[in-house]
């Protein structure tokens, strides 16, 4: 047990030097966590079962700055003593034996979204627009974050996209409004955010195999709604989502806005006549709409991201910001890499890197942009079922090439609904696993035709990360120019 007896009410201006924090991780939120802790005078305990260079480093940083850093095996199986509050990792699941030494000792156990929460500058508290969903959250973050900009706002994409929330918060130029990207294992540690407005853009299954169960991962999703103060978007053409918001515990006055790829309903955003329509955020939204932009102002391409751009919007809107930030936002916005990215064009045949696309929906989705592909998929599917995707996608598929561990998952789906679909798989024992997968997809693909790279999996069983497997997958698509 804590034998602080504030902790659960702490806040930037606590007295921290009372308090000993293990901080379980040294990936990038870790660091940023103990880095936030020590400058605040806590006495921070670092453990991490790995011990690379880059590990090592960090833990010479912060030992300078005086924590307690270790690292290699066997530093993360039994809970730091004496320990008052545990800040972990995301990726760290609940039953790992830290967390739950923690939880059966009474200790508190946050995640850095917790901690970023409570150490917001009380004279300058940014509000907060989050984000989260299965797919597309990274995309409709960097939107939001353009149009915030576009609006004239310091402003930052920031959580799962890859800046720790933690930077941004304890900046000491103070940031207007912050776009949060939250993965439902940042959210599984949330408990206290209070938003001012949160988006759930769609909810598949994803992993499950963390979570124990779909219904605990849409639990953890739904958290972003809790305390919600200004608006909850939800995806109208999804009703779980909308469920969410109607269960949600929200402050009085908060607002629920859903988002479609159809004709919107009066406090709704969605398509008319090829353009953005928002009949939530205008005094006449009875009998008029105001147009946002085009869909041809939104990219990348897709019906996915038209949502994605919909869903940002509503959250731009909710904040305050006009027609034109929300237009300009949406031109000026730059796709991250390895979204839906056309890597090359080959005897008229176009390649395509979605390595982003680390799940089955997420998959779909991008197959649904386009007519004719020979779809690169594979690797470790996380529990994932690949039967609703090839019924939905078969029509468009000319061929398959399939890589990784769980390829043998997805060949089952295509043999099962797609069986006239020529199937190749690609052994994981070649070292050029992707110059021989481009090439086997260059000779099923026909002019005109996508290859398109939308694993429906996660990428480590031969990669070191989604951005890896892209890389490689343009690489051998330049080599393939080149022959």
């Amino acid at each position: 047990m804590t034998a602080v007896g504030w902790i659960n009410e702490a806040h930037r201006h606590s007295p921290w030097g009372d308090v000993r924090v293990a901080v379980a991780g040294l990936g990038v939120s870790g660091f940023a966590a103990a880095d936030s802790l020590v400058h605040l005078g806590a006495r921070v305990t670092v453990v991490d079962d790995r011990d690379g260079e880059t590990e090592r480093d960090k833990a010479t940083l912060l030992g300078i700055l005086g924590a307690d850093v270790r690292l290699g095996p066997g530093s993360t199986s039994a809970l730091p003593e004496p320990v008052d509050l545990v800040v972990t990792s995301p990726g760290w699941r609940p039953d790992a034996p830290l967390l739950a030494a923690a939880a059966a000792s009474g200790v508190p156990v946050w995640g850095e979204v917790e901690l970023a929460w409570r150490l917001r500058d009380p004279e300058h508290p940014a509000p907060w627009l989050a984000v989260t969903g299965t797919n597309g959250k990274t995309t409709a973050v960097g939107m939001l974050d353009a149009m915030l900009r576009a609006g004239g706002l310091r402003s930052a994409a920031v959580g799962n996209v890859g800046t720790p929330i933690l930077e941004a918060v304890m900046d000491p130029e103070p940031y207007d409004v912050l776009a949060v990207e939250l993965s439902s294992f940042q959210l599984h540690w949330t408990y206290s955010m209070s938003a001012q407005g949160a988006a759930v853009l769609n909810i598949a299954e994803d992993h499950v195999d963390w979570h124990g169960s779909m219904a605990a991962y849409t639990g953890d999703k739904a958290r972003i709604y809790e305390r919600a103060r200004a608006v909850c978007v939800y995806n109208a053409d999804q009703p779980v989502t909308e469920q969410l918001v109607r269960d949600a515990d929200v402050v009085e006055g908060c607002r629920a806005v859903g988002f479609t790829l159809g004709i919107p309903a009066v406090g709704m955003l969605g398509v008319v006549d090829g353009f953005l329509a928002d009949r939530a955020f205008v005094d006449e939204r009875q009998s008029a709409a105001a147009e946002l932009g085009a869909v041809d102002d939104v990219s990348p391409p897709g019906p996915h991201n038209v949502a994605n751009a919909l869903a940002a919007a509503a959250l731009a809107r909710a904040h305050g910001l006009s027609q034109r930030a929300v237009l300009e936002g949406l031109r000026g916005f730059e796709p991250a890499a390895h979204r839906i990215t056309t890597v090359g064009v080959v005897d008229d045949v176009t390649y395509v890197d979605d390595s982003k696309a680390t799940n089955p929906h997420a998959a779909a989705a991008s197959l649904r942009s386009f007519d004719s592909v020979v779809w690169v998929a594979g690797g470790l599917a996380k529990g994932g079922r690949f039967d609703d995707l090839v019924g939905e996608v078969r029509d468009r598929l000319r061929g398959a090439v399939l890589i990784g561990a769980d390829r043998g998952v997805i060949a089952d789906a295509l043999a099962r609904h797609a069986p006239d679909v020529p199937v190749i798989e690609v052994a994981d024992t070649e070292d050029d696993v992707m110059d021989r997968v481009v090439g086997r997809a260059a000779e099923v693909a026909q002019p005109g035709d996508t290859v398109l790279l939308a694993p429906g999996c996660a990428s480590m069983d031969l990669f070191a990360d989604y951005n890896a497997r892209g890389d490689a997958f343009a690489a051998a698509v330049r080599k393939l120019g080149h022959s």
